[in-house]
Parts: structure tokens; sequence; C-alpha cells
């Protein structure tokens, strides 16, 4: 018997589904369900982990720090018991009669520590074979068993492994030294959490924060004329834009003011390509469902995972946005023209050539996020909504530029000139695809130079200067993605946390609560390192290192507890500082 272990149950029903041609038998062996084929004349169960069985856990019950010494324990906590006692059992019964293992968990750092926790601890095997596939079509799964990777990628499992200590490290060590400091003072179990990724991410709202408090609003002038051609009015505002000395603005206003007529100087009329857009990694779909459906970013990566698993879309932990010629980007258009709102424009492309933008980002493991083809059936209205963001994006990357028609124009009053801009769109290209978003449009009359325009009114309007916009979520995942806070698949998570611990708080405008601000005060003042973007980029970077078999996982490792011991020290010898400074900001506790 062959075993093969999928992540999920839902792809272990696929996979085997796909590989046994619909000829498929559904098992049980304690409270395990799998699913059981032939092929070639040969026996394969397909079995599901069930996502992460093994977890990295404190083999100390004492609530201490430094704790470097930690252990792989079974999942108990987030699946029960009992029930994962004999999940396992099963699993391990299975895995005895299994002559040969095929791990087809998601291709990534964490598929590849799933497979392997369950590979060294319940099947107690070092290596075994490997699929490798982007999405859960018939194709691609063929596909993956007919070219099987005859082993684990032990960069990507080194690489996870080593994440997942190191956030144990950082996360737990320093949770339980800033607790320990405020539970001096109080007899209540008070959580204060703190983390690699977590604590950077948090410094970046309170120092946007801090900026929009320090912010100091300076008063200016602009000058706008409102000018009009056969009975079309159109704005142009002065050239010079922001003026700050008010005695200049109002020289300049009451000048133009005098004048009834303008001259046209200048005509610059512009024919413009607007690229169309590149298919999604996961970060930009994140940030355009939170655009345009005000959707979370964990909530987009949940929909995206279960669009994943109908066999809808490819994997959408990716970092890529670039497609392969070995994906059939024929078929799955021409697939796409069987459903009634793609099918128009489907046809089109497929007619006129396909003429796919990639851009520029690339991840090793996976492609951009597209469309596999195959037609959705009673699809939940938001998983409709992402569903058709991916779709409409992947159709808008294929197919033309739009061609815009830009001008611009200087019209002078008195001795003053005014800028005037007007555009059209020869072509709207890709813009009737990817509707959500509107082509900005805005004609001017037509225009020469050297002829009058007449002036109906020239304003004068004060203003001021403004602070800089507070974070939302999609903007905020871009920045730390720009920084390079967290992974691809791991930023949302950090969000979440940051808003369960209320350090967070507000969705659409980000703010660091009170507790936020007094936890990064108290960092900032005794242990500034945990706040660093550069040392959590550095570990990131290692990590990377590891991945390509550069670095071993044991020498980042001790360079992390190196380093996490000197900040703990520091924290241990302020303890009481720093207790006192975190309890006055928790008085509601």
């Amino acid at each position: 018997m062959i075993l093969i272990l999928a992540e999920k149950p839902k792809a272990a029903f696929k996979i085997a589904n796909y590989l046994g041609n619909g000829k498929i038998f559904t098992r049980k062996l304690k409270n395990l369900k799998y699913f059981e084929f032939y092929r070639d004349g040969k026996r394969f169960v397909c079995v599901s982990a069930l996502g992460h069985l093994f977890k990295l856990d404190s083999k100390n019950k004492k609530w201490i720090y430094p704790d470097f010494d930690v252990k792989w324990f079974p999942s108990y906590k987030e699946i029960g018991k009992r029930k994962l006692k004999n999940y396992l059992k099963a699993l391990e019964i299975l895995g005895k009669n299994a002559k040969d293992i095929i791990i087809a968990t998601d291709y990534d750092v964490e598929g590849d520590v799933i497979g392997f926790n369950i590979l060294r601890f319940v099947f107690k095997r070092a290596n075994a074979k490997r699929m490798k596939f982007s999405a859960l079509t018939k194709f691609e799964i063929e596909n993956s068993f007919r070219n099987l990777m005859s082993s684990l990628n032990f960069g990507q499992v080194f690489a996870g492994l080593a994440r997942h200590y190191l956030d144990f490290y950082w996360g737990v060590n320093l949770t339980r030294a800033l607790s320990l400091s405020v539970r001096n003072f109080v007899k209540k179990r008070i959580m204060i959490s703190a983390g690699r990724v977590q604590s950077p991410t948090l410094y970046l709202v309170y120092k946007r924060e801090k900026e929009i408090e320090n912010f100091v609003p300076k008063i200016f002038w602009i000058i706008k004329a409102i000018f009009e051609k056969n009975g079309k009015k159109f704005e142009g505002s002065l050239k010079d834009g922001k003026i700050f000395e008010k005695e200049k603005a109002l020289k300049i206003f009451e000048e133009c003011k005098k004048e009834s007529y303008g001259k046209v100087v200048r005509v610059d009329v512009e024919r413009k390509k607007v690229l169309r857009p590149v298919p999604f990694d996961l970060t930009s779909l994140q940030r355009e469902a939170y655009k345009y459906f005000g959707f979370s970013p964990s909530k987009t990566l949940k929909i995206a995972e279960d669009l994943y698993l109908d066999g809808l879309i490819s994997y959408p932990r990716t970092s890529s946005q670039k497609i392969p010629p070995s994906i059939n980007i024929k078929k799955i258009i021409l697939s796409l023209s069987q459903i009634p709102s793609y099918s128009k424009i489907s046809k089109e492309i497929i007619k006129e050539g396909i003429n796919l933008r990639q851009g520029k980002k690339v991840d090793p493991a996976h492609p951009a996020i597209h469309p596999t083809g195959l037609i959705p059936k009673n699809l939940s209205k938001e998983k409709m909504l992402i569903y058709d963001l991916i779709v409409r994006r992947f159709l808008a990357s294929c197919y033309k530029d739009a061609i815009k028609i830009q001008t611009n124009v200087l019209i002078k009053v008195s001795s003053y000139l005014f800028e005037a801009s007007g555009s059209f769109f020869e072509k709207e290209g890709w813009y009737k695809i990817y509707s959500f978003v509107k082509p900005e449009i805005k004609i001017l009359p037509s225009l020469k130079e050297g002829e009058k325009i007449k002036i109906e009114k020239i304003n004068l309007i004060k203003d001021k200067t403004k602070p800089p916009s507070r974070y939302n979520q999609g903007k905020l995942l871009e920045e730390m993605e720009k920084r390079k806070l967290g992974t691809k698949g791991t930023r949302s998570r950090i969000l979440d946390i940051l808003y369960k611990r209320k350090y967070l708080e507000g969705r659409k405008s980000i703010r660091i609560t009170n507790l936020g601000k007094a936890l990064v005060k108290t960092l900032e003042e005794f242990v500034p390192e945990v706040l660093s973007e550069n040392l959590t980029r550095k570990f990131e970077e290692e990590m990377e290192e590891i991945m390509k078999r550069n670095k071993s996982i044991e020498e980042v490792l001790e360079e992390a507890k190196s380093k996490l011991k000197e900040i703990l020290e520091k924290i241990k010898k302020n303890e009481k500082k720093i207790g006192k400074k975190l309890l006055a900001s928790m008085k509601s506790l």
C-alpha cells in the first residue's frame, strides 16, 4: 500500500478522486476518515493531516524565562486530546502498513513542516516522496503525481522549523518577561504579549500616530479660476500651487480678479498607455479586497483558501506576480468563456490574442493567483466577490492596455499662469473588464494656442496642510511587506493578534490603544531592540539562507538565543520599572 498525506480533508478527497479516476472508497479507522483507490494495480490510501498536528511547547511547566527547552507536542489543545490521540494512532497504523509515503501537503514552508512532523513523529521515517502542485485540478494533480520529487524540500522544511522556533523563543519569553513584571504588583493573571514580528508592526502604527500628534498644520492659499468656452466651463489652478504668504496670495488674487479674459499660451496633447494590471499575489489580493469590499486581510485569505480547496483558483499563499508558460492560459480562458459573466470578453481575448502582462515579483514555489477554469457552483456571496475579483484581474492582465488622451493647458491671466488638464479614453482596454477601477474622464473644450478664454470667476481658497493619514488594514499589510515584516501567509494573522491583544483598534483607520502605546514606550525605553524591524528583517533573511541551504538552522537559532538572552537580562534588571509603567496604562484591568 502507498500512503498519500494531504493537508486538509477536502484536498485528500480531491487528490484521491483525481488519481483514482473517480473510483474511490471512503474508509474509516477509529475517527480517521480516509480514501482508498487503485491505480496501475497498486493500492493507495489518501489521508489528511488536519493542518498542524504538532506544535512547539515548553518542557518546563513553570512560567519562567529565559526558556529555550522546547519540544514538539501533539496539538491537543486545538483538536481535543482523546480525538487527536485516536487520530494519530490511526495514522500510525496506516503508516506502518505503507510501503511508500508521498507527502502532498501545500508546497510551502508550513506545508513541509506539517508533512515532516507527521513523517518523523507518526510514521517514524526520515524522508518521503513529494508532490508539488499549485492548484487542485485533475491536470495539476496528475502532472504532480507523474513527476514526483524523490525527497522533501529540506531547505523549506528547515526554514519552516526555524520560523516556529524563533517565533516561540521570542513570543513566549518576551510575553512571560513582560507579564511577570506586571504580576509583581497585582494578583490577576495579566497577559502582556510581544513578539518577533508583532512588536515591530505595532511600532509602525505607533510612529504614524506620533507623526499625526506632532503634526503642526500650516495655513496656505490656492487660487483657482473658472474658465468658459462655448458654454462649457472648466477649472484651472495657479501653476505656483500652494502659497504660504497671505499678502502674496491676496496680491495675485486681486490682480487676476481684474481680468475678464485669459490667453491660452500652451496646449499639449499626449497619447498615453495605461498599463493593464499584473496578476495577483496574496498581498495585492488582500489589499484590493479590503479596498473594494472592506474584507480584512485574514478574511480574504480564508476565502481564497476555500476557493483553492474547491479547485477554483491556484494556491493563494504566493508572492509571485508571474504565470509560467507551463500553465495553459488559453485553456483557462476558454473554460471561463462558458460562464456568462466572462463569456464575451474571454472570447474576445482568445480571438485577438492573449497578451499576459507579468509582474516583477517571483515566488519559486507557486505562480501568481489565477482561476483554474473550473466552473463555480453555489458560491456564497462573499466567495463570489473574491472569485470575481481574481477572474477579472486575471483576464485584465491578459487583455489590452488602455489608451488615454491627456490634454494639459497653460492659460495666462494678467502675468500669472494657470494650469488646466483633461483626459478621455480613446480605448478603454482593460478597464472594461476590471470594473472595480473607474477611469477618470474630464473633457476640456477644444482650445488653441493664442486664443482668448473668458474668465467666469477667480477664487481664493484658504486651507491648511494635513497630517499623514492613519493606516487602514490594506495599507498596513502593504507596509509590512515593503519592510519584510512577516511572510505573505503570516501578516494577516499578526494583525489579528494585535487586535486581539487590544493593542490596536479601528478597522478603516487603525489607531493604537493606550495599552499599545504604553507597551511601545516601555519597550522603547528599556529594550528598543524588540521594536527593531532591522532585527526582524535580519532573521527573515537568515531563514531565506536556511532555505537555500547556505546556513544551518542550529547557527541561526543559537544567534537568536544569544540576542534574546541579552534582551531578557535587560528586562529582568528593570522588571519593577517596566511593571509599574505597564500597570499604569491598565487601570481597567
